[in-house]
């Protein structure tokens, strides 16, 4: 892909790959002409030094160091390097990166607006005890109020495990998997964390047992005109959750149905979009009627089990594989097993 016609047109002086992104540092000769062309991804060059006149259409401009230029894909133009050459940084961006960027970037924004909006409002009293005192129930609050809550909440992490099903789909499964989930994992904790502590800062924990905490928490800064972006915001993240969940399961049903294990219709393809089209269409209809149909409570204990007996499973087929065919291929090894997998479980 960093040849220097297809590319770049020019000399490569070092190059890393970063999930969909290709960073590359170039350097032109003097008066170089690169002829009108296109590029299959969209584009961002920032010249570091020297200076490039661009031809695009019947406009031509100059650009010196410090200056950004995004570029459409197929956007035909052409270069002029300056006399005494030029040194720039392009940053090649994959469309389907891109797509997956664009689909949950109304989660990350959220959560970073109301992070950074809300840390103006925290009321320290708020945040203490650390741990509210039992109720003299079983789960409200004190330690077994965590325990209830860590077991109820599992399913804010069901989007981990939904990485690996798309593995086919992966260019290189073996490195991009480990990184994508480890990576994800890290940086949700960060914001839940991050969330949370905001959250309860302004608002007292006793008032947040409702089905919208996010709105309640804004609502109780005063700021009116950022409480409708984080509510519609929000709407927005529970989409991008159900594709990627439905992504996920239709894929275990594929890989089910091509085994053996589920019936053919499962794992039929569409001939043009080359996914799994009727098991899709199958299993949204069935996640509506069930989502419309059942309580809201009822339905996030179901879940949360559904996902732990999931992960306690894998946990246990991780261990049993280890001494059932121990030279099976791994590209990706889990350290210290079973200690690992008996800890996740």
């Amino acid at each position: 892909m960093l040849g220097a016609t297809n590319f770049t047109h020019g000399d490569v002086l070092r190059w890393r790959r970063v999930g969909g992104l290709v960073l590359a540092e170039v350097e032109y000769g003097a008066r170089q002409r690169i002829h009108r062309h296109v590029h299959a991804h969209a584009r961002f060059v920032l010249v570091l030094q020297g200076s490039l006149t661009e031809i695009r259409g019947n406009e031509t401009s100059t650009y010196g160091p410090s200056t950004l230029l995004f570029r459409r894909p197929d956007e035909p133009h052409a270069y002029l390097v300056s006399n005494a050459g030029a040194i720039c940084l392009i940053v090649d961006v994959d469309p389907a990166w891109l797509d997956r960027a664009r689909e949950h970037a109304p989660v990350l924004a959220q959560s970073t607006v109301f992070v950074v909006a809300g840390a103006a409002y925290i009321n320290r009293a708020n945040l203490t005890p650390l741990i509210p005192p039992n109720t003299g129930a079983f789960g409200q609050f004190g330690w077994s109020g965590i325990l209830r809550g860590a077991g109820v909440m599992f399913f804010a992490y069901i989007g981990f495990d939904a990485v690996s099903t798309a593995a086919q789909e992966a260019k290189n499964p073996s490195r991009d998997m480990p990184i994508g989930i480890l990576a994800s994992l890290a940086i949700c904790t960060v914001i839940y964390i991050l969330v949370a502590i905001v959250l309860l800062g302004i608002v007292p924990y006793q008032q947040l047992n409702v089905a919208d905490p996010l709105a309640v928490g804004i609502d109780a800064t005063g700021l009116r005109w950022l409480s409708p972006v984080i509510k519609v915001a929000a709407l927005f993240g529970l989409f991008s959750t159900m594709l990627v969940n439905l992504l996920a399961q239709t894929r275990i049903f594929y890989s089910m149905s091509r085994d053996g294990l589920l019936p053919p219709i499962f794992s039929a393809v569409h001939p043009r979009f080359r996914t799994p089209h009727i098991s899709t269409m199958m299993t949204a209809t069935i996640i509506a009627l069930v989502a419309g149909l059942t309580p809201i409570g009822v339905l996030s204990q179901l879940v949360s089990i559904g996902t732990l007996l999931a992960f306690m499973l894998v946990c246990i087929g991780v261990i049993i594989l280890r001494r059932t065919a121990p030279d099976v291929p791994r590209p990706f090894r889990t350290p210290t097993v079973p200690l690992v997998a008996s800890l996740v479980q």
